[in-house]
């Protein structure tokens, strides 16, 4: 059986590119040990926050910034091919202090935001109870990002799954997939069901990413897996607006009336168990930030695998093998990052410019995986 091109990963940026592929009229097929869009873009909490995230490497900043930049048109695709709504929200973030000493500090994050493009202010307590009414009484200010949003990625995972459906593309479940390639160039993928030929064959498998077998050792990426805990509560609608952030951690609203709250950074291998001390954690600053959340129910508990590079910048673009193709490693910015991820491997798959510049993130700069 041949295949224009085989997608390794059905996360985010594996069914973006698929989806990318399959409006140029090639002929797709995902590959995956689970269910599409689970793992790590099930996971997370879908903030498009590059400038509260802190991303200080010029290369990825621009990067973040142009995947930002592309998410509504992006959605909106999304929504009229398939009629589901990644509930694409921009109401920026908040990020709140609780001290008074803390007003010189809160003046240097709101420069050093600017400098990196975001759209900072700094409000003083009034203003931010303001902007969030269920913020505690010892709130003493905030930075406010106006430039920044948040998705629901477990919807956004949905829509996408059903455009690529929609677009043709095929999904198959196994337990392994290998490559098969040769020194020069790839010629498909192995599976427990046998041999598949393919001119193209993307590796977006995540977290799993660097262990896919059969690549060459020339062509191989370091990428390790980092444990991320979250947890829900169940909240009125209409309880909070945009993104609070402290001390590391978040609280994202839905639509649905959950609200988000993450997340811890372990590393720990493959271990997705979420812990006592991870919870206790994550409600210790929650309930600091608004101690209302202590009378609504935890509603879930999960956690991730986040995707690391060596150096923090994802593997984009091509490799030493002819055909064989790398999109992994986004480590805490993947969902931000799936529609110029997913638009940049297309173009290239396909003979076109990319819409950014990809030199940053070439696969051949990773150390050899050990």
């Amino acid at each position: 059986m041949s295949q224009d091109a085989v997608i390794v990963g059905a996360g985010l940026i594996g069914c973006g590119i698929a989806y990318e592929l399959a409006k140029r009229g090639a002929s797709v097929t995902v590959y995956d040990r689970a269910e599409p869009a689970r793992a790590a873009s099930w996971a997370g909490a879908g903030m498009l926050a590059p400038y509260s995230e802190e991303v200080v490497d010029p290369a990825l900043l621009a990067l973040c910034a142009a995947s930002l930049r592309a998410y509504p048109a992006f959605v909106d695709d999304l929504r009229e091919r398939t009629g589901l709504d990644a509930e694409l929200r921009r109401e920026g973030t908040l990020h709140v202090a609780f001290d008074d000493a803390s007003a010189d500090a809160r003046s240097a994050q709101c420069d050093a935001f600017r400098r990196n493009g975001a759209a900072a202010s700094v409000l003083d307590r009034d203003a931010t109870l303001a902007r969030e009414p269920m913020l505690g009484g010892n709130v003493r200010g905030a930075v406010y990002v106006a430039n920044e949003a948040h998705v629901d990625n477990r919807r956004l995972g949905r829509a996408l799954v059903a455009a690529c459906t929609d677009a043709g593309v095929r999904f198959e479940r196994t337990a392994g997939v290998a490559l098969e390639a040769d020194a020069r160039r790839v010629r498909g993928i192995r599976t427990e069901h046998g041999f598949a030929a393919a001119g193209t064959v993307v590796n977006a498998a995540g977290a799993w990413a660097g262990q896919l077998e059969g690549v060459p050792a020339g062509a191989r990426i370091a990428v390790r897996p980092v444990a991320g805990e979250m947890l829900a509560l169940a909240v009125p609608k209409g309880f909070t607006r945009g993104l609070v952030w402290s001390q590391h951690v978040y609280l994202v609203p839905r639509d649905d009336g959950r609200l988000l709250i993450g997340a811890t950074s372990v590393e720990r291998n493959f271990d997705v168990r979420v812990t006592a001390r991870g919870v206790q954690a994550l409600l210790d600053v929650a309930l600091r930030i608004a101690p209302v959340l202590g009378t609504f129910a935890l509603v879930e508990t999960w956690a991730g695998l986040r995707p690391a590079s060596h150096d923090g910048r994802p593997y984009l673009g091509a490799t030493s093998i002819g055909g064989y193709f790398v999109a992994a490693g986004h480590y805490r910015n993947g969902i931000l990052l799936t529609p110029v991820t997913a638009q940049a491997i297309a173009a290239l798959i396909s003979g076109e410019r990319p819409p950014v510049e990809l030199a940053a993130f070439d696969p051949q700069r990773a150390p050899e995986a050990a």
